[in-house]
């Protein structure tokens, strides 16, 4: 079964969405990386519960992007900390936050995706979390920042 990039782009926006949840989970429970992705595996991508069907997620890229924030957790967690201000370090804000800037951070040090569609699609991951808050303005400006140290070339 061939794919539209329609549904290449909803399957990748949540896998992101996913990869929040996982590393928020493996920070809050302690569960290792291996444990954590075959519980998504097994029991998030395309799974119902209460009658509402989870959206089925690019596995690999899911897989990519939690590899990318742990193997480079202390990089982004460095180039967060610059782009927060002083008295706010990474190990204060929110851990959904912190969750979210380490998947992005994973994905802004490649060079697979254009930093403003990165920016967009962590920004809407804020809004899943946080609708009614500030936080998706906050999301929006620490990850400008974050792209344009990583990636000062594509600005």
């Amino acid at each position: 079964m061939t794919l539209s990039n329609n549904q290449k782009r909803r399957m990748r926006s949540a896998a992101r969405l996913y990869a929040v949840q996982a590393l928020f989970q493996m920070e809050s429970s302690g569960q290792t990386v291996e444990g954590i992705t075959r519980e998504f595996e097994a029991h998030r991508f395309g799974a119902t519960y209460e009658g509402v069907e989870m959206a089925e997620g690019d596995l690999d890229f899911f897989r990519a992007i939690l590899d990318g924030a742990i193997n480079h957790q202390a990089r982004i967690d460095q180039s967060t900390d610059r782009a927060l201000v002083a008295k706010w370090p990474i190990a204060r804000i929110d851990p959904t936050l912190r969750a979210l800037f380490r998947a992005a951070g994973a994905e802004l040090t490649g060079d697979d995706a254009p930093p403003r569609v990165v920016i967009n699609e962590y920004v809407d991951v804020a809004r899943a979390f946080f609708p009614e808050g500030e936080e998706p303005k906050f999301v929006n400006a620490v990850l400008d920042h974050m792209a344009r140290a990583a990636r000062p070339e594509a600005f």
